[in-house]
């Protein structure tokens, strides 16, 4: 079968896209719709068009891999505006997710059918973009301006249901697609029903819709620019005539397009993708079934994990070390539960129908059936080798063994066991069943097959997962110690608490350095600095930190850390400053103003910097990974592509001698620039 091809049905003509695996919409795709509209429309013995697709999904959007090459006509815009003007009435037949490209060319059609566990959406403003094929202007005709705001600027799809209510679709199908949609045009065709242009509706909103909308988004879409260029253009499609503002749309698409936010935000896209394709394992790579998981310990991170497993529809026992412990772990799963019922975004059957998974278990012989069995407890080595050692006299042969630590060695845990080889690194993030990534840790004695399996491990709970070798802290939290010590640093020398965090978050990250510790728990990096030898980090950086912590100053876990946390106010703490005076006259350290861009730069090219080394090292297998474990993990904003894609956006040479500056200024010990981004900075 061709990649567009057309069958006829009695009066009608059905024309099929055949581009596996998503129906993109590549130039060949184009150019084959554009010609068999052309070729339908001229026959006298067709009435009506249908525009389908084959496989498992309507066209999924544009093909990206386009952008940025010289265009091929007919373009996506050229081939909507001839379906449009198609003089014999079209109709889009749409499943699986109709999304960016695929969208905007079924608002082209004259009429929607859509299988009822179908979705549409238009989600360009991920990619740094916005709709630029009509979309900006074709939805908000359609389903009102307030509406399509919502949905371009989010880029969330919606469903079938919500779709028809907001008018984007004439009709469900709930039985084969294909048999309603001829039904479905036949009717339009006795009735003699009018061929319904989008183009032609008008569109209107009050005066202050656009401006409350600005403000509604405002901390959702901080530092991106493709949200208020999505607002302009939908602007333009309620001011002006639908021809102007189609110019609006395309002018505010190519700015973006060539924009360093686009291009930063296509980078983690591909980049996302990229991470899970590994040297040394393929399609014909073994991988073992799961069907049943554990999970050992059921604090605030085993329960998060155990909450992945059950949203994937597997059973989970949760092991405790007490029948009351296991009751409190279960309590807390249930409350996580309850509260998404409440905000409506899951029914109370599918809770009850999710939790009757769960059993929650407080004796280790109960594990021995279970095909995964993820460690969760207290971060130390000794802690950990005794959980193992049990794991490995009662799991069953072939069981996968895995520890969420942190930073320890994933080898020197394994070796607790008989079968290192069964035992992995699945490091979550907290909160782990919100956080979008999966650190899996490689040890030096696991297979293709082992590491294949929880790359399938973590498409099964919908996380992106990112292979790491084995280190202190693996990628994010060796580089994430890095970052915190540079802001500790500058601390001791003159910047503020608030200085610093409200620094980084200008930057882009989510929130400063010490307000994303006190929402961890400071007590957490001590304990973990606390397995590590004193000559391994710098001991001034957090002196501050202990010292909070020695106080019982934990975070906004106890009320207090770098802040004060009062009635949902965080304030500052005035002991801070006085603990940073205090050792900072210990260590010698002249205390000095500090410059804003001096703190980004210190904190960000430190970043950089043990990336390098990450990748030398054979740590991570390639940048683009180190850019998706900051991004996923760490917030590192997007639309700067990863701390390794903004290198090469400020310069890799700009970078090296910065950092040698540095080396001058504070000292060799971690200011040594990377050999690998000399290397690259030298090719420049």
């Amino acid at each position: 079968m061709s990649i567009v091809s057309t069958k006829t049905n009695a009066n009608l003509a059905i024309i099929i896209i055949d581009n596996p695996p998503v129906n993109a919409l590549s130039h060949a795709v184009r150019l084959g719709v554009s010609e068999q509209m052309e070729i339908n429309a001229q026959k006298d013995n067709i009435e009506a068009i249908i525009l389908m697709c084959a496989g498992r999904t309507f066209c999924a959007g544009a093909d990206i891999s386009e952008f940025g090459k010289p265009p091929l006509a007919p373009g996506l815009p050229e081939l909507i505006e001839q379906i449009e003007r198609t003089n014999k009435p079209v109709i889009a037949a749409l499943h699986g997710t109709t999304l960016g490209g695929g969208f905007e060319l079924a608002l082209s059609c004259h009429y929607r059918i859509m299988d009822v566990n179908a979705k549409v959406g238009l989600p360009e403003v991920h990619l740094g973009l916005i709709p630029g094929a009509s979309g900006t202007q074709r939805l908000p005709r359609l389903i009102g301006a307030e509406a399509a705001l919502e949905m371009i600027t989010s880029g969330k799809a919606i469903g079938a249901s919500k779709a028809e209510k907001l008018g984007i679709i004439d009709q469900l199908s709930s039985e084969n697609l294909e048999n309603d949609a001829i039904l479905f045009t036949q009717q339009i065709l006795k009735e003699n029903q009018p061929i319904k242009r989008i183009s032609d509706l008008n569109v209107q909103a009050q005066a202050d819709v656009f401006d409350n909308f600005r403000k509604k988004i405002t901390k959702k879409s901080r530092g991106y620019l493709a949200p208020d260029a999505a607002i302009r253009a939908v602007e333009a499609a309620v001011n002006l005539p639908y021809e102007q503002g189609l110019i609006v749309e395309r002018d505010e698409f190519a700015t973006l397009l060539s924009s360093s936010q686009s291009i930063g935000q296509r980078h983690l896209f591909f980049a996302e993708r990229m991470a899970g394709k590994i040297p040394d394992i393929d399609k014909t790579t073994p991988v073992r079934e799961i069907k049943s998981t554990a999970v050992i310990g059921g604090g605030t991170m085993g329960c998060g994990i155990a909450i992945n497993f059950l949203n994937a529809g597997l059973p989970v026992k949760l092991l405790e070390i007490s029948s009351q412990a296991a009751d409190a772990a279960r309590d807390k799963i249930e409350k996580i539960y309850l509260s998404s019922v409440k905000k409506g975004r899951i029914s109370q059957q599918k809770m009850e129908t999710t939790l009757a998974l769960l059993t929650c278990i407080d004796n280790y012989d109960d594990l021995a059936d279970e095909d995964l069995i993820i460690e969760a407890v207290f971060e130390n080595m000794d802690v950990k080798k005794q959980v193992f050692a049990k794991l490995d006299q009662m799991a069953k042969p072939g069981a996968i063994l895995a520890t969420n630590t942190s930073f320890l060695d994933v080898n020197e845990i394994a070796s607790s066991t008989g079968r290192p080889e069964d035992v992995i690194g699945l490091h979550f993030f907290s909160p782990a069943h919100i956080m979008p990534l999966l650190e899996i840790v490689r040890t030096e004695k696991n297979s293709p097959s082992i590491v294949a399996t929880a790359l399938k491990i973590g498409k099964m709970i919908g996380k992106t997962s990112v292979v790491s070798g084995v280190c202190y802290g693996f990628i994010a939290n060796r580089m994430a110690s890095c970052y915190s010590r540079e802001a500790g640093l500058l601390l001791l020398e003159g910047a503020s608490v608030e200085q610093i965090d409200k620094t980084l978050y200008d930057f882009g990250m989510p929130m400063g350095m010490f307000e994303m510790l006190d929402l961890a728990g400071i007590d957490i990096g001590v304990m973990a600095r606390n397995n590590r030898p004193s000559d391994s980090y710098d001991n001034a950086a957090f002196q501050v930190h202990d010292s909070l912590v020695n106080e019982g100053h934990k975070g906004q876990k106890t009320g207090m850390g770098f802040y004060q946390y009062s009635d949902g106010n965080k304030l500052t703490n005035p002991k801070v400053q006085e603990l940073a005076i205090k050792f900072a006259a210990e260590n010698g350290i002249k205390r000095r103003e500090i410059s804003n861009q001096e703190i980004e730069e210190r904190c960000v090219f430190t970043l950089i910097n043990e990336g390098y080394k990450i990748i030398e090292e054979g740590i991570a297998l390639r940048q683009s990974d180190v850019d998706v474990v900051y991004a996923m993990g760490f917030g590192f904003p997007r639309y700067r592509g990863g701390p390794l894609h903004y290198a090469n956006h400020i310069g890799l040479k700009v970078i090296v001698e910065k950092i040698e500056k540095f080396a001058k200024l504070y000292g060799a010990r971690w200011w040594t620039p990377s050999k690998l981004l000399i290397e690259q900075a030298n090719k420049e």
